[in-house]
């Protein structure tokens, strides 16, 4: 008689069941608890710094590359968000910019950090604009390099990134800072080192935490910023859903008044 059970399938059960849908939601739900609620004063910072930005009439400029492109989508232009908010990204070389769409393809170029100028210069940015610049590591050329811009034409700027990644490794700008060397506030976004929380038995992770974390940190500052423009007696530009009635309308006669000023107008 044959038995099913043998030592080596003893150690797979017990390494799969390190890395699953519940181990993963066990981690996330502890990321989300010390990133949401073990960082109050920095995320007020942060939101005091925007809700000004608003109540001058500035727009919130947003930045990621990669997976950190996510966080700007966040920001910029979609339902329960703030109108005054614009998306920068890589693509705009092309969009605006008239580069040729093959330059997308170059894993290099969000370590560039000669692309930085011209994306400050193509978007439409204002003297009262607050910027939000997230990357998981920190250190690539053209985030450092967008900082350095945003820094020293003296807009306030916060960062959302990793502080155990951007500490474990070194910077990819020639000036050797980071993000979180450049920001006004910074906001830990609690991913590990790598950002896969999840331990593989022959090496390496699985199960990102960036996106997550970073995209409640985005609704966080939202709802904070709200808040302070409520408490101030302003009716916050927030989005509707285009897909409720009524919602395209209030939308479009909120963006109006920032016509030229965010790019989803004409």
């Amino acid at each position: 008689m044959t038995t099913s059970s043998t030592t080596g399938d003893t150690e797979s059960s017990s390494a799969s069941s390190s890395v699953s849908s519940a181990a993963y939601l066990t981690v996330i739900r502890a990321a989300i608890d010390q990133v949401g609620t073990g960082q109050p004063a920095r995320l007020a910072a942060a939101a005091g710094l925007l809700a000004d930005c608003v109540r001058k009439g500035g727009v919130i400029q947003a930045f990621g590359c990669g997976h950190s492109e996510a966080l700007a989508m966040e920001i910029a232009g979609r339902a329960g968000g703030l109108v005054p908010t614009n998306r920068i990204a890589l693509r705009d070389l092309v969009h605006y910019g008239g580069e040729p769409a093959t330059i997308l393809a170059d894993p290099g170029l969000e370590r560039d950090h000669t692309v930085a100028r011209r994306l400050y210069d193509l978007a439409p940015v204002g003297p009262d604009d607050a910027f939000v610049i997230a990357s998981n590591s920190g250190v690539n050329g053209s985030v450092v390099e967008l900082a350095r811009v945003v820094k020293a034409a003296g807009h306030p700027l916060i960062a959302i990134t990793s502080l155990a990644h951007s500490s474990g490794v070194d910077s990819r700008h020639p000036s050797g800072q980071k993000l979180l060397d450049l920001a006004d506030v910074v906001l830990d976004n609690g991913a590990p080192y790598g950002d896969a929380a999840l331990p593989l038995p022959g090496g390496g992770s699985v199960g990102a935490v960036s996106s997550i974390t970073a995209a409640l940190l985005a609704q966080q500052l939202v709802a904070d910023v709200v808040a302070r423009l409520l408490d101030a007696g302003i009716t916050p530009p927030v989005y509707l859903s285009d897909n409720v009635p009524g919602g395209r309308e209030h939308n479009a006669q909120t963006e109006a008044r920032y016509a030229g000023r965010i790019r989803r107008t004409a």
